[in-house]
């Protein structure tokens, strides 16, 4: 714990069996109280790695895609009672080591959500990000600073750290679930006011590391870019977009821990 704030880590997984110990390893289990792992369907060994290392689990009878997958990680999050929560992919891509310093600054009450950039610095292209993704993330992010009114490094890092407060108002369930889940969730924290924070995090890229193609970053730079343009048009008052509608039943829905329960240890959760 950090301030008497409970914080749990949420792993998206999908076919992560070769780098999941490593990640594991490196958590700072000093301060995390719990680890969760969302298995999306894998084809590997994900799921019998995640039970040997001893992390609670709980796999999807078919892939819900990774918007689906943090859903998923969030909403039990929530049911077991996290104060912070920290998305870390389990690709070993970005390293653990920054969690605490991650759910330490929402635990000082100063950010609602802290985003581990790999622009801020040097990691990115040190690390090996192709240069075609370099940049296509500059020219998405500095087009999403003028429409959605922020000034932030990148939207597009997989390694996030959210305050219960912020999981709970947000309307996740009218999100997509795939890749461009993530910077609809950024738009929304914009939108209802949320304090963004960021870190400058070292990464790296090898084979073994989750990566998109070109093809699917294509469709996922059109999918930013509507989502900018949803943004202002809804500040505009031109639309009412359901990315920013402020309902109960647009938001994650509530478990219990007996739910939980029922879902953890390989069973399967229906999707």
């Amino acid at each position: 714990m950090l301030a008497n704030m409970k914080i749990i880590v949420v792993l998206p997984a999908y076919n992560a069996a070769e780098t999941l110990k490593q990640t594991y390893d490196e958590i700072p289990h000093d301060i995390v109280d719990e680890i969760i792992l969302i298995d999306d369907a894998s084809k590997d060994a994900t799921v019998e790695m995640a039970q040997s290392l001893g992390i609670p689990t709980i796999r999807h009878n078919r892939n819900r895609g990774y918007g689906g997958n943090q859903k998923t990680c969030y909403t039990i999050a929530l049911a077991r009672g996290a104060d912070i929560v920290v998305m870390l992919h389990p690709d070993y891509q970005y390293t653990p080591k920054l969690v605490t310093a991650m759910a330490a600054m929402i635990a000082s009450e100063q950010f609602d959500v802290v985003l581990a950039s790999r622009i801020l610095g040097r990691g990115a292209l040190v690390g090996g990000m192709p240069l075609y993704k370099y940049i296509s993330n500059r020219f998405l992010t500095l087009f999403e600073n003028i429409m959605i009114s922020q000034k932030l490094s990148e939207y597009h890092t997989g390694y996030r750290a959210w305050s219960r407060a912020v999981l709970e108002k947000l309307p996740l369930q009218n999100n997509s679930e795939d890749f461009v889940f993530d910077n609809q969730m950024l738009a929304q924290c914009a939108y209802f006011g949320f304090r963004i924070g960021e870190i400058s995090c070292p990464t790296k890229y090898f084979a073994e590391a989750s990566s998109i193609n070109f093809e699917r970053s294509v469709v996922y730079g059109f999918g930013v870019l509507k989502t900018s343009v949803q943004y202002r048009l809804q500040r505009m008052g031109l639309i009412t977009s359901s990315l920013f509608v402020d309902t109960v039943d647009a938001r994650l829905p509530t478990l219990t821990d007996v739910d939980v329960g029922r879902l953890l240890v390989g069973s399967k959760l229906s999707a």
